[in-house]
């Protein structure tokens, strides 16, 4: 017998007979309607994106409005994407990679290139990160896109936050990427005691506290953030190089003898070598001979009698230096600062021809044609960002001549140490060398410091207090050297940074210090100098 409600049944489930109705399975009929409504929704989607794909304002594929930076492209699509895929690095160079505009030199080696002065890194590198990467666009027309978050750069650095996790600077890294045991050092070239130049100054006039003192040297730029160049005679020469400086007694050269010695101004004057002219002006009465010793007073900074001598001295050492022979320093200067070199060598070249021109010599006007047509190949390729400077033309030979004994050599360095004697109350001197001083020195290659944003709250001592200025400052206790000496690097580490920078005080963002592309006013003024590649000294 049927009961009831059976024929809508499937059967019934478990022991019990619980009834199980036929639409609980579904039915093959039913599969297919909805198989024919999913085809028919995805064929609707596809052509709502190819006509949006078509449509010129992008419609529905677009991510959002663009930034006021890019507001006039948000009608084309194809201006900037290649179909459906993302911003090529090609796309954004169409406007930002131009080297004559006057907006200045963009490239996406940003990591690369940043103040190394090294354009042959413009070259794309497999590590290089994509523009979008940092610079994401459709976020709207207030969107900063120019300024990367924090969580940008830490898809690759994970460096953040900077109060815990930022490396130390690398400036106070030794070798093994710890900060170096006794701090860390700079520029080996001068002696240079601070804090004794302080209490010197200090109670002078303008110079009331030991902060009004630092600034008789450290003369801020209008960018706050760098200062002017050191310079001997702005800074240096009112206590400096007296009148009554001279060298001690130093031995005449003899031809007779070859013993190692100094060249008189008369003999420097009647060989009338190129370089030399210096000599027409020179006071015969700064030199006082002695049977064969002569003594020169006063000296000048840069002395030219004095670098001349060195020079000869120089070359009998360790032989032709090429073009280390027109500098006035030894060639020690790190890769970044190469074209210091080139220019001051050709200043000096360029000098030397202008010496030649009034001497009434078939031959030599041959010469400075010669000269002159250097110099014009040479200024041309300085011109050129991307000739890479080859600083093996500075370098002096390695060792001194095989055929000088170790008594010469001695005899050499022993004249040499004399006539520099005045020189090193500031200078080292090295193989008849006077080392190079950075007179610019630059400590911060891929940050920026704003000394003004910080100076309105700290004053200079309370950060750059490696050396104790303020604990001696007025004081007449005696300083030790080893705490008061220019190799000292004077400047904050990360630590002292974080002491504000700890998100409690003060923020803390990456590009809040870090600015990676590079830096178009240090372009703009490398178009202006001559940047030889090897230039040929004669």
């Amino acid at each position: 017998m049927t009961r009831k409600g059976q024929g809508k049944r499937k059967g019934t489930f478990g022991e019990a007979g619980l009834p199980v109705a036929r639409s609980y399975v579904v039915r093959p009929a039913t599969r297919r309607r909805m198989l024919w409504v999913g085809a028919a929704g995805g064929l609707l989607i596809a052509a709502l994106g190819a006509v949006s794909f078509l449509r010129p304002d992008g419609g529905l594929v677009s991510k959002g409005p663009l930034s006021s930076h890019h507001a006039t492209l948000e009608s084309s699509c194809s201006s900037c994407h290649g179909g459906f895929a993302p911003v090529a690095n090609d796309a954004c160079s169409a406007c930002h990679e131009k080297p004559d505009d006057d907006l200045g030199l963009y490239t996406f080696a940003a990591h690369y290139v940043y103040r190394s002065d090294d354009f042959q890194r413009v070259v794309p590198s497999p590590d290089e990160e994509t523009c979008i990467a940092c610079h994401g666009e459709h976020g709207g027309r207030d969107a900063a896109i120019v300024r990367a978050t924090d969580a940008r750069c830490q898809s690759c650095h994970e460096f953040s936050p900077f109060h815990r996790r930022h490396p130390e600077f690398a400036f106070a890294r030794g070798s093994d990427g710890e900060t170096a045991d006794g701090g860390a050092r700079v520029d080996r070239a001068l002696a240079f005691p601070h804090i004794r130049h302080v209490n010197e100054l200090l109670g002078g006039d303008g110079f009331e506290t030991a902060e009004a003192t630092c600034f008789a040297c450290h003369e801020p730029q209008a960018d706050g953030r760098s200062f002017r160049p050191l310079d001997f005679d702005r800074h240096c020469d009112a206590c400096h190089l007296a009148s009554t400086d001279r060298t001690p007694p130093l031995p005449v050269v003899q031809a007779e003898d070859g013993a190692p010695g100094v060249e008189t101004l008369d003999a420097i004057r009647q060989a009338a070598l190129p370089g030399t002219r210096w000599a027409d002006y020179l006071n015969p009465g700064e030199f006082r001979q002695v049977g064969d010793r002569v003594i020169k007073s006063p000296l000048y900074h840069r002395d030219p009698w004095v670098l001349h001598n060195l020079r000869l001295l120089r070359q009998r050492l360790i032989g032709d230096g090429g073009l280390a022979d027109l500098l006035t320093a030894s060639p020690d200067v790190a890769p970044e600062e190469l074209r210091t070199l080139y220019e001051e060598a050709i200043t000096t070249l360029e000098q030397q021809a202008r010496d030649l021109r009034s001497v009434p010599d078939h031959a030599v006007q041959q010469d400075i044609e010669k000269i002159d047509a250097i110099l014009d190949d040479l200024r041309r390729r300085l011109e050129d960002p991307h000739v890479p400077l080859d600083e093996t033309g500075f370098l002096l030979a390695l060792g001194p001549p095989g055929d000088r004994d170790d008594d010469e050599v001695a005899r050499i360095r022993t004249v040499a140490d004399a006539l520099t004697q005045p020189c090193q109350q500031c200078h080292t001197v090295r193989d008849a060398t006077i080392v190079r001083v950075e007179n610019d020195l630059r400590t911060l290659r891929r940050a920026e410091f704003d000394h003004r944003a910080h100076t309105l709250q700290r004053s200079c001592l309370d950060c750059h207090r490696e050396i104790p200025i303020a604990e001696f400052a007025g004081s007449s206790a005696e300083v030790p050297a080893e705490l008061d000496n220019s190799q000292i690097h004077n400047l904050p580490r990360v630590a002292s940074c974080a002491e504000c920078h700890n998100q409690e005080l003060a923020v803390e963002g990456c590009v809040q210090c870090h600015l990676f592309h590079p830096d178009t006013s240090r372009r703009a003024a490398s178009s202006e100098v001559h940047f030889p590649e090897t230039p040929n000294a004669g």
